[in-house]
């Protein structure tokens, strides 16, 4: 199968669910009203609730939202085969985690831009709310793990990449300081400024590995798994000025340019498809992800299809930035279908390379070397051109996408000597990305933490933080998902990632359906979140089963069967309490314009209370 082939299938597709899916959406089911104020407006403050231009937002709630799972997911997912995961990424993205995406975020809007757990309160009860926020929290720390273990396997005695990395840091902070204090409203400026440094950065890292202080650079698995909890710790306890805003804004940069690079490659030097439609590894015994691809293609592939994770963005800073209602199908229907445009062609990367190639750098050995896979390899003249040592066994499938898309570059005339600088663009690029959601998702964790601590204190209380609480809160988070990082690879480690996310998008998708009821007369309408729910819901549900007997217990990984069972159990009792609800409001039948007085009265009170 030619790569453009899918590419184009896959475009038109999104652009067809755009038009028409999201569009019934945004008129009959979350009845979207431009006229009606949204919290930006109604609790302008110039600091959390900001009314900003919806491609702004569009830009800022794209790159929270886009972590490593787009990237990484398609990718170890190829050992399938190209088939289902295209299969699951267009249809999951378009019917799935774009109605995600969209319903949790109008809800958010509709509850004065309150956050995931608040609005299961609201709609479902406050055992609800509490049972959401330690999901939440189990979630963050399972997710967090899962995406460091992929920048340390992508840097692992890498000096070039470790290097480039690491000088994003006071990069974002130059760049930080100089929007706030040198040159405040400047942002081309600072925009040109950044990401000039970030390409000298990468470029200047070729010649690290010969400097007398290179060795400094070439770090371990081990003492990466060190730093990445460290600095996660600092950039959630640092003014969010100062690092976090910077550093999304500079990588959203470099998510946009090569992922076009990357379409326009494509396009240019339409790569064949080397991986099978359909492999044997389908029945099972894989070498890169265990098990069979279903369930596991459905928790291999997240934020592509759907993730849980984006409901954390979608009612966080995104609803208290919307400017207009009609501005919430743009940014949350569609951001989620460029999302999985990104993993269509991280899927592309992948598959073009020769099956022993994609399974000598994603296995952790050769000897797990497929027989099916051949003998044919580019690998030598890749490691060669790339301007790596070795790409043997480097998990995780970061350098595997990295060398997939370094090598669809170098197809397009008059740049093929310059393949080690776009690897090492691409492995930047990736670590971006994920570096975004650990900064992000340590900072999140460290609220959730806070809240629980002042949880009868009121919403004032609970926002109201002191230095030395910030400290310790941010410590815990950082600890925790630091000490699940330091004892797991991406075996076992990616699997539980991939099972929590989905659990916590059978969460939001439950709460969902509960405010579509308590919004429309048409119970109906409450089929386009109920629907992917039940799907999402059983696979994960068996994914998480078999994860945890046939991976986990196996391998006497007790930790982890205990969470994912955990966290199993904890989806279990907010989907049965979403379910209660939504049966009694079923058997109301309240008219339309009833619930949304209802609804809206109860909103109002709850904001003042």
């Amino acid at each position: 199968m030619n790569s453009l082939t899918l590419l184009i299938i896959a475009a038109g597709c999104f652009a067809l669910g755009y038009r028409y899916y999201s569009a019934f959406l945004a008129a009959k089911v979350a009845m979207l009203d431009a006229t009606r104020a949204t919290p930006a407006h109604e609790f302008e403050d110039g600091r959390d609730f900001v009314p900003t231009n919806r491609y702004v937002l569009f830009g800022h709630h794209f790159a929270a939202i886009s972590g490593a799972g787009p990237l990484l997911g398609p990718v170890l997912a190829a050992q399938w085969g190209v088939l289902p995961s295209a299969v699951w990424i267009i249809v999951g993205a378009v019917l799935a985690g774009a109605v995600h995406d969209f319903i949790i975020l109008a809800a958010s809007v509709r509850c004065k831009g309150r956050s995931l757990s608040q609005i299961a309160g609201e709609y479902i009860g406050p055992a609800a709310r509490i049972i959401t926020s330690i999901a939440i929290l189990f979630i963050i720390i399972c997710a967090l793990a899962g995406l460091a273990i992929a920048v340390v396997n992508a840097l692992s005695k890498s000096s070039w990449g470790t290097f480039s990395l690491a000088a994003t840091i006071p990069i974002a902070l130059f760049v930080g300081l100089y929007l706030h204090v040198l040159r405040p409203g400047r942002v081309a400026e600072a925009s040109a400024i950044g990401v000039a440094l970030v390409i000298g950065a990468v470029i200047y890292g070729a010649r690290v590995a010969d400097m007398p202080w290179g060795a400094h650079f070439l770090l371990s698995p081990e003492q990466l798994k060190l730093a990445l909890p460290i600095y996660g710790f600092i950039a959630s306890v640092l003014p969010v000025w100062m690092l976090l805003c910077p550093r999304d804004y500079l990588s959203s940069y470099m998510k946009i340019g090569i992922i076009l690079v990357l379409a326009v490659g494509i396009v240019v030097v339409h790569p064949p498809l080397r991986m099978p439609l359909l492999t044997p590894f389908a029945a099972g015994g894989g070498v890169v992800v265990p098990g069979a691809v279903w369930p596991f293609v459905c928790i291999t592939v997240m934020c592509g299809a759907i993730s849980g994770f984006h409901a954390l963005v979608g009612s966080g800073t995104t609803p208290k930035m919307v400017n207009s209602e009609g501005d919430i199908r743009f940014i949350g229907y569609g951001a989620m279908l460029v999302e999985g445009f990104v993993a269509i062609t991280a899927l592309i990367a992948a598959s073009s390379l020769l099956p022993y190639d994609y399974f000598a750098i994603n296995a952790k050995s050769l000897t797990l070397m497929p027989a099916w896979a051949g003998t044919q390899s580019n690998l030598p003249g890749l490691t060669h051109l790339v301007g790596e040592t070795n790409l043997v066994a480097r998990t995780g499938g970061a350098v595997s996408l990295a060398v997939g898309m370094s090598q669809i570059f170098s197809g397009i005339p008059g740049i093929r000597g310059l393949m080690a600088y776009w690897y090492h663009f691409a492995v930047v690029f990736e670590a971006l990305f994920i570096m975004t959601a650990l900064d992000t998702g340590t900072r999140v964790a460290r609220f959730i933490v806070h809240e629980f601590a002042h949880l009868g204190g009121g919403t004032k209380t609970a926002l109201r933080a002191s230095y030395p609480s910030i400290i310790v809160t941010g410590a815990l988070a950082s600890v925790c998902w630091g000490y699940l990082l330091w004892g797991n690879d991406i075996e076992t480690i990616w699997p539980m990632f991939g099972i929590a996310n989905q659990l916590l998008a059978a969460i939001a998708l439950a709460i969902g359906t509960a405010f579509i009821l308590r919004l429309s007369g048409k119970p109906t309408y409450a089929l386009t979140t109920a629907a992917p729910l039940v799907f999402v819901f059983i696979t994960t549900m068996w994914a998480g089963w078999l994860n945890i007997t046939a991976n986990y217990l196996p391998k006497k990984a007790y930790l982890n069967a205990a969470l994912t069972a955990a966290m199993m159990v904890l989806c279990v009792l907010i989907t049965a309490l979403a379910a209660a609800v939504s049966a009694r409001l079923l058997r109301e039948r309240p008219e339309p314009a009833a619930a949304a007085v209802v609804s809206g009265a109860k909103s109002d009170t709850d904001a003042v209370r």
